[in-house]
């Protein structure tokens, strides 16, 4: 890969890292935590490696999934599986890069002809408010919420989607990152990692139970509950759950090398890390 290339991913990435550690500052806390206990293993280690980030977004072409890709795209990776979330209504895709260092990036979209007149209202008027040309710079993608919200049009929302909703109290910017608990010295397994984490005194989704996935399915997942923030909306400042931070164990497949993809019914649990619910 040019070195060109590599300093634009880089760069991406570490621009999308620094919106979402500054707005969910509990996530930097837990890397650090974590990296603390690394050094214990192996005190050279400087950095934790990164599985996936996450993005949520809305199906329209300016904006849907291809849209946002497109980024990754031009940066050398390349779409890969796909997944459909019959209950929540979304479809999302992922994307990789052939050098295996870079993280995956996983992009989901609501489908918003299936839901009420309320929420593809919103959507319209969200997208009238955004330039095509907007969309096609990479700050895009970390570049957070661009109209006025309302906290009672975000709790009409909240009725129907809790995906709807964050994306219109949030706008674009990271839904979560990943810790990859294969690359982890200090931690046999991702029990044990959990076990760490709620020590450190931070609460985990339980939805579909803690861990999501099997050795089985190849892939094992966890993830916090969102960190609540406090949000100016039009009609005041309230506190509603932001982002999470996702942990993830990947098994060998019969040709040794490790299983890449998603599983989708993992996936919907660990969307809910950001329900209000919970």
């Amino acid at each position: 890969m040019a070195a060109d290339a590599q300093k634009r991913i880089h760069d991406l990435f570490d621009s999308l890292w620094a919106d979402y550690t500054a707005f969910n500052p509990q996530a930097k806390r837990i890397y650090d935590l974590i990296l603390d206990n690394e050094r214990t293993k192996d005190p050279s280690i400087r950095a934790l490696v990164n599985d996936h980030v996450a993005l949520r977004t809305f199906d329209l072409p300016k904006m849907g999934v291809d849209a946002l890709g497109a980024h990754f795209v031009e940066l050398g990776y390349k779409a890969c599986g796909e997944y459909v979330f019959e209950e929540k209504k979304l479809f999302a895709r992922h994307f990789e890069h052939e050098d295996k260092t870079l993280p995956k990036v996983f992009i989901s979209e609501l489908e918003t002809k299936k839901f009420s007149p309320l929420v593809q209202s919103m959507v319209k008027e969200v997208s009238d408010q955004i330039t095509e040309a907007e969309i096609k710079k990479p700050s895009f993608l970390w570049s957070r919420r661009k109209w006025q919200a309302s906290h009672a049009t975000y709790q009409k929302l909240l009725a129907e989607s809790e995906y709807a909703a964050w994306v219109y109290a949030f706008g674009f910017r990271s839904n979560h990152f990943t810790i990859s608990v294969n690359h982890l010295k200090s931690f046999k397994d991702l029990p044990e990692l959990n076990g760490f984490v709620r020590a450190k005194g931070y609460a985990l989704n339980t939805s579909g139970g803690e861990i999501k996935g099997t050795p089985a399915q190849l892939l094992e997942q966890s993830s916090t509950l969102a960190e609540k923030t406090r949000l100016e909306f039009s009609d005041g400042v309230h506190e509603i759950p932001a982002c999470y931070y996702e942990f993830a164990r990947r098994y060998p497949q019969a040709d040794g090398k490790l299983y890449q993809g998603f599983i989708a019914a993992s996936a919907d649990k660990i969307f809910e890390s950001t329900n209000v619910r919970q």
